[in-house]
């Protein structure tokens, strides 16, 4: 992982590696300015006498996750990675939470009898207004990008232009389709389905071979090129298919063939959600005054194909845009999860939308608030030993900590110290080689490196 390096007066300097950081540290020629993510501050530097080289942040905008990648650009045209992030929304969560606000604010005002009608009383929502869900997605993805300017001298911006033509999925033989001509022909309805149908043949389930786009009920008896009558199939099973309906072909699998159809009519949530948010990320993003790029997602399936980088969110956004290699790709990720800053929420409701129970008027206890990165030290007891991770408060004074090892509880605020004030993300490190994560990244990579570092608990204290 990328150590991200400000000047003694905070202003960012190049990344450096692991290595060098410790030893920086370690010499007293630097402190800890951040542990999640790692970021440290030099005491003898400033940006003028530092050699700063061009740097570049790509995303890869999504309905649930964006992927994000800090590179170097070369003067061969080249880039290389500095740092992989995919940054989880909760739109999806926020949506449902109004949903059930709105169900049991109803239901308490069914019974107001009294209460006086009100209608065309909401006010004009104004041009470009977006739902929360929606708005969401582009702040947090504003709120990252404003980030990493202020820990990485970024120079340039690249964005991926997400478009899927809903009539063009659903009609393709409309005019004014010429997007879908000339060298990137194929990879936008390609890229989709590989995405719809999970990049694996739907009739056997193969993920490594070859897909090619198979027609669900076949145009000899009358089927459409419509975007809900394709999927992916392997050779094998496409010319054993041939010409039958899909009823005869999987007459002995009805799970199978019923699993198919209803993904066939699954609605186009996640498009319409990219759809409406892509032109007002790009508005916001020009508005930073950095240089913006903006490309089409078939320009990024086509630089991953000639490259032959695996699929991943970050790894696309590596891939946005016009470059010609690629380096250092093969890294860890850093997953960040949009949590949240808490619920205003004050009670526990049952099904019919009367309070049931009753929450703490106050987020924090001590000094403490749920989501804080601490370190417990335990004298004695069966709980005795150091340890790190995000906190859950509790009004007793006792708390949880939420460790890589897994949920430590009946912690006492007194053998509790912040390391880092939670800000309504989690973090977790993913390597290419294995599906295991760290839970908020304690004991990874370069933040093992930041809470393995003696005097840090005086370090942080200062740098916060």
């Amino acid at each position: 992982m990328a150590v991200y390096v400000l000047d003694k007066r905070g202003k960012p300097l190049m990344p450096c590696c692991e290595k060098r950081a410790r030893k920086l540290l370690e010499a007293g020629r630097a402190r800890v300015h951040r542990v999640m993510p790692f970021v440290i501050r030099l005491i003898d530097r400033t940006v003028e006498a530092a050699r700063v080289q061009p740097v570049r942040l790509k995303l890869d905008p999504g309905s649930k996750a964006t992927g994000v990648a800090l590179v170097r650009e070369q003067p061969s045209g080249g880039i290389a990675v500095l740092e992989l992030m995919e940054l989880a929304h909760r739109g999806r969560q926020i949506s449902e939470a109004l949903t059930a606000r709105r169900q049991m604010r109803r239901r308490r005002r069914g019974n107001l009898r009294y209460r006086a009608p009100r209608f065309l009383n909401r006010g004009n929502k104004g041009k470009g207004w977006l739902a929360p869900s929606l708005q969401h997605r582009v702040d947090t993805t504003l709120a990252w990008v404003q980030r990493l300017g202020r820990w990485a001298p970024v120079t340039a911006l690249s964005s991926e232009l997400v478009r899927f033509d809903m009539q063009a999925l659903e009609n393709p033989e409309i005019e004014g389709a010429q997007y879908q001509q000339g060298t990137l022909a194929g990879y936008e309805v390609r890229e989709y389905l590989l995405e719809t149908w999970g990049r694996q043949c739907v009739y056997c389930g193969a993920k490594d071979a070859p897909l090619q786009i198979e027609h669900i009920q076949p145009r000899a008896r009358g089927g459409s090129d419509r975007i809900s009558n394709l999927a992916l199939a392997c050779r094998c099973c496409n010319q054993k298919k041939a010409a039958q309906p899909i009823e005869v072909f999987l007459a002995l699998k009805p799970e199978l063939l019923r699993r198919i159809l209803a993904q066939t009519k699954r609605p186009l949530k996640d498009a319409a959600a990219v759809n409406a948010t892509r032109w007002a990320l790009a508005n916001r993003l020009r508005e930073t005054g950095l240089p913006l790029e903006l490309a089409s997602g078939g320009r990024t399936k086509l630089n991953r194909s000639r490259l032959d980088i695996p699929k991943t969110h970050a790894l696309d956004a590596a891939c946005v845009g016009e470059f010609s290699s690629i380096q250092d790709w093969q890294r860890p990720t850093l997953r960040i999860k949009c949590t949240g800053r808490g619920s205003y929420q004050r009670t526990r409701l049952d099904k019919y939308g009367s309070p049931r129970g009753y929450l703490m008027r106050g987020k924090q206890v001590h000094g403490f608030q749920t989501g804080d990165l601490v370190k417990a030290m335990v004298p004695k007891g069966k709980k005795a030993g150091m340890h790190r991770g995000r906190v859950a408060i509790r009004a007793t004074g006792s708390f949880n900590i939420q460790t890589p090892q897994g949920v430590v509880q009946g912690i006492s605020h007194r053998y509790c110290k912040v390391l880092q004030r939670g800000d309504g993300y989690g973090h977790a490190i993913h390597t290419m080689d294995s599906n295991s994560r760290n839970d908020a990244g304690e004991g990874a990579s370069s933040q093992a490196l930041a809470l393995s570092l003696p005097g840090l608990d005086a370090r942080v204290s200062r740098a916060n």
